[in-house]
């Protein structure tokens, strides 16, 4: 697999190997071995998959408060969408700047979100489905958000505020100043 850290190096995208014939292809999508052969070292819990029928469907900007702070592995499976991740680690020289990256099924790569990141994604085409595994269970009393289109953060999302499909959840998060410091 290859591995590639983006601006904020602590995220990286990961491109499986991809072997195909005249049947079709295969692909270990996750392997404990090579992810510790490349120093990514994880303990996937869990695996979430979700389903956004229409492009422009915004998912985030969502992280788990310790003790159930999640790393995340996010690939999609059908469709694309721009992935984003917000670094909410209080010190960090990237505090409060955002990488984000177009994840396909095409394309074949993964990102890996680590603790401390703000995430979420757009679709970018419809009918996309998104599978990720994290390292650690959910809780709702541990899940807190950010409002996905704070002009702070300066996310160039790919769908305007006014066309974006959101949960009533995601309208209504807290913007970046009002952040607490819990990374």
């Amino acid at each position: 697999m290859d591995v590639v850290s983006l601006d904020i190096p602590d995220v990286k995208i990961i491109r499986p190997k991809k072997f195909g014939d005249h049947r079709g292809f295969f692909s270990e999508t996750y392997s404990r071995k090579a992810f510790e052969a490349a120093g990514l070292l994880y303990d996937f819990v869990q695996d979430n998959q979700s389903l956004s029928a229409e492009v422009g469907t915004v998912r985030g900007l969502h992280f788990q408060l310790p003790p159930f702070a999640q790393d995340k592995l996010v690939r999609v499976v059908k469709g694309a969408i721009l992935d984003v991740a917000v670094d909410i680690r209080k010190g960090s020289p990237t505090y409060g700047r955002h990488v984000s990256a177009v994840i396909s099924a095409e394309e074949w790569n993964q990102i890996l979100v680590p603790i401390g990141f703000a995430h979420g994604f757009c679709t970018l085409e419809p009918n996309t489905e998104v599978i990720y595994k994290v390292t650690n269970f959910y809780s709702a009393e541990h899940d807190r958000g950010l409002l996905w289109n704070d002009p702070d953060l300066g996310i160039d999302w790919p769908v305007a505020a006014d066309k974006a499909l959101l949960s009533d959840k995601d309208r209504k998060q807290p913007r970046f100043a009002e952040l607490g410091d819990w990374f």
